[in-house]
Protein backbone atom coordinates (compact mmCIF):
# COMPACT_ATOMS: atom_id res chain seq x y z
CA UNK A 1 0.00 0.00 0.00
CA UNK A 2 2.44 2.14 0.51
CA UNK A 3 4.00 2.20 -2.65
CA UNK A 4 0.78 3.42 -4.37
CA UNK A 5 0.61 7.44 -5.15
CA UNK A 6 -1.73 9.96 -6.95
CA UNK A 7 0.51 13.31 -7.08
CA UNK A 8 -1.44 16.58 -8.46
CA UNK A 9 0.48 19.86 -9.02
CA UNK A 10 1.03 20.20 -5.06
CA UNK A 11 0.09 17.07 -3.61
CA UNK A 12 1.19 13.52 -3.98
CA UNK A 13 -1.83 11.06 -1.92
CA UNK A 14 -0.28 8.41 -0.95
CA UNK A 15 -0.63 5.13 1.65
CA UNK A 16 -0.56 5.18 4.96
CA UNK A 17 3.02 5.05 6.82
CA UNK A 18 3.68 4.72 10.65
CA UNK A 19 5.45 8.21 11.09
CA UNK A 20 1.86 9.93 9.57
CA UNK A 21 0.03 8.64 13.12
CA UNK A 22 1.27 10.98 15.08
CA UNK A 23 0.68 14.44 13.07
CA UNK A 24 -2.87 12.54 12.36
CA UNK A 25 -3.82 12.54 15.96
CA UNK A 26 -2.86 15.97 16.29
CA UNK A 27 -5.01 17.04 13.86
CA UNK A 28 -8.17 14.89 15.02
CA UNK A 29 -7.29 16.37 18.41
CA UNK A 30 -8.04 19.82 17.10
CA UNK A 31 -11.79 20.89 18.11
CA UNK A 32 -11.86 23.13 15.08
CA UNK A 33 -10.84 20.18 12.44
CA UNK A 34 -13.68 18.13 14.40
CA UNK A 35 -16.24 20.52 14.85
CA UNK A 36 -18.61 18.82 12.07
CA UNK A 37 -17.71 15.77 13.15
CA UNK A 38 -18.35 13.19 16.27
CA UNK A 39 -15.64 14.91 18.73
CA UNK A 40 -11.73 15.22 18.86
CA UNK A 41 -10.31 11.91 18.75
CA UNK A 42 -7.60 10.36 20.92
CA UNK A 43 -4.29 8.96 19.91
CA UNK A 44 -5.54 5.81 20.49
CA UNK A 45 -8.93 6.42 18.67
CA UNK A 46 -7.08 8.66 15.66
CA UNK A 47 -4.30 5.41 15.45
CA UNK A 48 -7.12 2.43 15.11
CA UNK A 49 -8.74 5.09 12.39
CA UNK A 50 -5.44 4.79 10.16
CA UNK A 51 -5.53 1.08 10.86
CA UNK A 52 -9.05 0.87 9.08
CA UNK A 53 -8.36 3.19 6.36
CA UNK A 54 -5.04 0.95 5.77
CA UNK A 55 -7.67 -2.54 5.97
CA UNK A 56 -10.10 -0.69 3.31
CA UNK A 57 -6.79 0.53 0.81
CA UNK A 58 -5.60 -3.49 1.10
CA UNK A 59 -9.81 -4.61 0.43
CA UNK A 60 -11.17 -2.26 -1.72
CA UNK A 61 -7.99 -0.29 -3.61
CA UNK A 62 -8.69 2.52 -2.20
CA UNK A 63 -9.50 4.45 1.02
CA UNK A 64 -9.02 8.76 2.32
CA UNK A 65 -4.81 8.42 1.53
CA UNK A 66 -2.72 10.33 3.57
CA UNK A 67 -2.26 13.40 1.82
CA UNK A 68 1.24 15.43 1.76
CA UNK A 69 2.40 18.92 0.63
CA UNK A 70 4.87 18.37 -2.08
CA UNK A 71 6.79 21.51 -1.29
CA UNK A 72 7.49 21.02 1.80
CA UNK A 73 7.27 17.31 1.93
CA UNK A 74 4.80 17.90 5.42
CA UNK A 75 1.59 15.94 6.17
CA UNK A 76 -1.68 18.01 5.77
CA UNK A 77 -4.33 15.28 6.42
CA UNK A 78 -6.32 12.53 4.39
CA UNK A 79 -7.83 13.21 0.94
CA UNK A 80 -9.71 10.40 -1.41
CA UNK A 81 -12.24 7.65 -1.30
CA UNK A 82 -14.08 5.89 0.69
CA UNK A 83 -16.94 2.90 0.87
CA UNK A 84 -20.21 4.00 1.99
CA UNK A 85 -21.25 2.16 5.48
CA UNK A 86 -23.69 -0.08 5.11
CA UNK A 87 -26.05 1.48 7.29
CA UNK A 88 -26.69 4.71 5.66
CA UNK A 89 -29.46 4.23 3.66
CA UNK A 90 -27.60 5.49 -0.39
CA UNK A 91 -25.45 2.44 0.56
CA UNK A 92 -23.41 0.41 -1.69
CA UNK A 93 -21.43 3.32 -2.69
CA UNK A 94 -18.16 5.54 -2.89
CA UNK A 95 -17.71 8.67 -1.24
CA UNK A 96 -14.55 11.59 -1.65
CA UNK A 97 -14.08 12.86 1.26
CA UNK A 98 -11.38 14.82 2.99
CA UNK A 99 -9.74 16.22 6.20
CA UNK A 100 -6.99 18.67 6.82
CA UNK A 101 -5.17 19.85 9.37
CA UNK A 102 -5.75 23.58 10.15
CA UNK A 103 -2.89 25.33 8.67
CA UNK A 104 -3.42 23.63 5.50
CA UNK A 105 -6.99 25.25 4.88
CA UNK A 106 -8.00 28.32 2.66
CA UNK A 107 -5.13 26.83 -0.33
CA UNK A 108 -7.31 24.49 -2.34
CA UNK A 109 -5.75 21.25 -1.73
CA UNK A 110 -9.42 19.92 -0.64
CA UNK A 111 -10.40 20.69 -4.25
CA UNK A 112 -7.28 19.70 -5.48
CA UNK A 113 -6.79 16.14 -4.32
CA UNK A 114 -10.70 15.77 -4.50
CA UNK A 115 -10.05 16.41 -8.27
CA UNK A 116 -7.50 13.76 -8.81
CA UNK A 117 -9.70 11.04 -6.56
CA UNK A 118 -12.80 11.85 -8.66
CA UNK A 119 -10.42 11.25 -12.20
CA UNK A 120 -9.16 8.07 -10.33
CA UNK A 121 -13.02 6.99 -8.95
CA UNK A 122 -14.41 7.22 -12.79
CA UNK A 123 -10.94 6.31 -14.91
CA UNK A 124 -9.46 3.95 -13.00
CA UNK A 125 -11.79 2.09 -10.70
CA UNK A 126 -14.77 2.66 -13.55
CA UNK A 127 -17.15 3.88 -11.02
CA UNK A 128 -20.52 5.46 -12.51
CA UNK A 129 -21.44 7.51 -9.48
CA UNK A 130 -19.15 9.15 -6.87
CA UNK A 131 -21.03 11.01 -3.40
CA UNK A 132 -19.84 13.23 -0.95
CA UNK A 133 -21.76 13.98 2.56
CA UNK A 134 -21.53 16.17 5.38
CA UNK A 135 -23.30 18.00 8.38
CA UNK A 136 -26.05 20.65 6.60
CA UNK A 137 -24.07 23.18 9.05
CA UNK A 138 -20.78 22.38 7.33
CA UNK A 139 -20.49 25.28 4.45
CA UNK A 140 -16.67 25.06 3.63
CA UNK A 141 -17.33 21.50 3.06
CA UNK A 142 -20.04 21.89 0.87
CA UNK A 143 -18.16 24.75 -1.00
CA UNK A 144 -15.90 22.22 -1.90
CA UNK A 145 -18.23 19.71 -3.24
CA UNK A 146 -19.90 22.34 -5.90
CA UNK A 147 -16.14 23.28 -6.54
CA UNK A 148 -16.58 19.56 -7.77
CA UNK A 149 -19.05 20.04 -9.72
CA UNK A 150 -21.30 17.66 -7.43
CA UNK A 151 -24.45 18.09 -7.06
CA UNK A 152 -27.06 18.66 -3.84
CA UNK A 153 -30.41 17.25 -4.30
CA UNK A 154 -32.34 18.31 -0.86
CA UNK A 155 -34.56 15.14 -1.25
CA UNK A 156 -31.09 13.41 -0.46
CA UNK A 157 -31.09 15.08 2.56
CA UNK A 158 -30.98 12.53 5.70
CA UNK A 159 -30.32 11.86 9.42
CA UNK A 160 -27.23 10.24 10.47
CA UNK A 161 -28.14 7.46 12.42
CA UNK A 162 -25.33 7.52 14.91
CA UNK A 163 -25.88 10.92 15.86
CA UNK A 164 -28.02 11.72 18.21
CA UNK A 165 -31.58 12.59 17.55
CA UNK A 166 -31.78 16.83 18.42
CA UNK A 167 -27.71 17.14 17.90
CA UNK A 168 -26.87 19.70 15.86
CA UNK A 169 -25.02 17.90 13.60
CA UNK A 170 -28.00 15.43 12.82
CA UNK A 171 -28.87 17.01 9.83
CA UNK A 172 -27.03 15.83 6.80
CA UNK A 173 -26.53 16.70 2.81
CA UNK A 174 -25.90 14.47 0.03
CA UNK A 175 -23.87 15.12 -3.26
CA UNK A 176 -23.17 13.38 -6.23
CA UNK A 177 -21.30 13.29 -9.19
CA UNK A 178 -21.56 10.82 -12.04
CA UNK A 179 -19.10 9.76 -14.86
CA UNK A 180 -21.70 11.44 -17.45
CA UNK A 181 -21.77 14.46 -15.35
CA UNK A 182 -17.69 14.31 -15.47
CA UNK A 183 -17.39 13.39 -18.36
CA UNK A 184 -19.59 16.33 -19.94
CA UNK A 185 -17.57 19.03 -17.80
CA UNK A 186 -14.50 17.19 -19.35
CA UNK A 187 -12.00 15.23 -16.94
CA UNK A 188 -9.54 16.96 -18.29
CA UNK A 189 -9.96 20.28 -17.27
CA UNK A 190 -9.47 19.15 -13.77
CA UNK A 191 -6.66 16.99 -14.17
CA UNK A 192 -3.29 16.59 -12.31
CA UNK A 193 0.36 16.99 -13.92
CA UNK A 194 0.43 12.87 -13.65
CA UNK A 195 -1.26 10.40 -11.66
CA UNK A 196 0.70 7.00 -10.99
CA UNK A 197 -0.12 3.79 -8.89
Amino acid sequence: MTDFEIVTRRLTLRGWRDDDCADFARMNADPQVMEFLSAPMSRKESDALVDRLRGEFERRGFCPWAAVERKSNSFIGFVGLHEVPEYLSFAPAVEVGWRLARRFWGCGYATEGALSSLAFAFDDLGLDEVVSMTSVLNQRSRAVMERLGMEWNAVDDFEHPHISPGHHLRAHVLYRITRSTWENRGSQEFSDESRTS
